[in-house]
């Protein structure tokens, strides 16, 4: 009998060279005579072990990694395939490696385990429970589980998912068109969370807008996906075929009457296509715009019909709900934020990779205990959290809870998720003006203050880096914060200062020269 035999086929670890790496152990298995069956999984993305090559064992899989061409030959004389031995890249059995042992994966539980495109191996893993269960329900209890559940949005706003589908659900009239749209441009620095989805269970996201149109009555959804995401394009779409070839998407889903098509369309390549709004208007085929709310979209969204439009994430976690119930998801977290939350360590990080919590676990825990600290080895001293518009958080702030209100209270969102890591060598002063830089290259430029005010930021910070005029151009660019902060219309020109601000209060000393500037430029933060 073949040895059954996984190697991650992700975007992360084919760039690892782990395409290079399956056809080489290919390759060796058929000249020295050794039966394999290699199976092609998403990943566990645990990235700094990637390629991480999987081995069938009756204990459970053991891995080897990171797994170059290099190393294929004294893998397979070490006999590798047989499990257990000894070699210098052996890890014992995967799920007891303390990275993955230690996290709650509910959202990422197959990622990595079966193989994406796998239909059977979807359901064999608790694939299309919830889907099933939906279809017994009607579509105002479907809308009550998520709401039960605590699941809020994981885009970076963390509003409350079943309020927004419980609008959708009174919106109209009986009979009208209704949408749903699922914002896969992820562009958050950092961030990869929505990737692996698309990637490595693609099946659950697919599942859980169809779970989403039977709770508001919606037959029509489309995923928005980030242009720079080829393979996730890939993924999905044959994942799609096969759904609609098993009755599992169209007019008659498992035979219960219900309709609800799906298709993916490619993103304009541009950031501020990530707000909601904006995304809408380039899913209709013009400029990605910001819109101005009211209406929201759950009201008058796409083509004017009401429309839910949520994260991968969010969407990603209803199936869970809608198998194991919303008290198992609830019972997860701490406070507002229930369930759990992938975050994605990055920067310089000794250990990057996903890593799905439970809310409540400290920032440093996340960082030291799963991250490792730095890749060099030098003292971290700032980390940026929720994207190029998070706040830079000091050390002073690392033992705040993994929580939505938590880091609200001191001036940090947790967005996405995303987690990037920097040591002691960056230059703070510099990493505030691209925030500013960012912002001008990346507004949609239909409000001044974010449009203009993140010109002028760029240029005032330029000032007082180079000692001109520095108390008044303190203060000049504090008011700026606060003109974009009240200001803009939408999170772009509105959260821009957050890292500015953040910057400015706790590593002052990168913008100025001398000490009683940078005293004078904390007074003014």
């Amino acid at each position: 009998m073949a040895t059954r035999i996984y190697i991650p086929s992700d975007t992360t670890a084919k760039a690892l060279g782990a395409d290079r790496v399956a056809r080489l152990i290919e390759t060796k298995a058929k000249e020295q005579g050794v039966e394999l069956n290699i199976v092609r999984n998403g990943t566990r993305a645990l990235y700094w072990l990637d390629p991480l090559i999987e081995v069938d064992t009756p204990d459970g899989r053991f891995g080897y990694g990171p797994v170059t061409v290099k190393d294929v030959d004294s893998l397979f004389e070490a006999e590798f395939f047989n499990g257990e031995t000894a070699h210098p890249l052996a890890l014992g059995l995967v799920e007891e490696i303390p990275y993955l042992k230690r996290q709650q994966r509910l959202t990422f539980a197959r990622a990595g385990v079966t193989d994406p495109l796998s239909l059977e191996d979807y359901q064999a893993h608790d694939g299309y429970k919830g889907l099933r269960n939906a279809l017994n329900l009607d579509a105002q209890s479907i809308v009550d589980a998520v709401k039960a559940s605590g699941l809020r949005g994981r885009g970076g706003a963390a509003f409350p998912t079943g309020i927004k589908w419980q609008t959708v659900l009174d919106a109209g009239s009986e009979g009208e068109q209704k949408y749903i749209v699922c914002n896969a441009d992820e562009g958050d620095s950092g961030t990869f969370a929505d990737r692996l989805v698309m990637e490595c269970d693609p099946f659950m996201l697919i599942e859980g807008m169809t779970i989403a149109g039977l709770a508001v009555g919606a037959t029509q959804g489309y995923i928005y996906l980030r242009s720079e995401y080829p393979l996730a394009d890939k993924n999905l779409n044959a994942a799609i075929e096969t759904a609609y070839a098993n009755n599992l998407l169209g007019e008659d889903i498992l035979g219960s009457g219900r309709h609800f098509d799906l298709e993916v369309r490619i993103g304009a390549g541009a950031y501020i296509c990530g707000e909601e709004t904006s995304l809408l208007e380039s899913l209709e085929g013009k400029r990605g715009l910001v819109r101005a709310k009211p209406p929201l979209p759950a009201i008058v969204g796409l083509f004017g019909q009401p429309t839910v439009v949520n994260n991968v994430l969010s969407l990603a976690a209803v199936p869970f709900i809608l198998d194991k119930g919303a008290q198992a998801y609830a019972d997860c977290g701490m406070g507002r934020s229930r369930g759990t939350l992938p975050f994605q360590v990055a920067g310089n990080v000794k250990q990057g990779g996903l890593v799905e919590l439970a809310f409540g676990p400290t920032l440093r825990e996340l960082m030291f205990e799963f991250g490792g600290g730095t890749r060099n080895g030098r003292p971290l001293r700032a980390v940026q959290v929720g994207g190029p518009l998070g706040a830079y958080l000091p050390e002073s702030q690392w033992d705040t809870p993994l929580d939505y209100e938590a880091f609200s209270k001191v001036g940090a969102v947790l967005g996405h998720g995303g987690v990037v890591m920097f040591d002691d060598t960056v230059d703070m002063g510099e990493q505030a003006r691209f925030s500013m830089e960012f912002c001008v290259a990346e507004s949609c430029g239909k409000c001044t203050p974010c449009r203009i005010g993140s010109t002028r930021g760029v240029e005032v910070i330029d000032r007082i880096r180079s000692g001109q005029n520095v108390d008044a151009n303190l203060e000049l660019l504090s008011d700026l914060c606060e003109t974009m902060l009240d200001g803009s219309l939408c999170a772009m020109g509105g959260m821009t200062p957050f890292p500015v601000q953040s910057a400015m209060k706790y590593f002052g000393e990168d913008f100025v020269k001398n000490a009683s500037d940078a005293q004078a430029l904390a007074e003014e933060a």
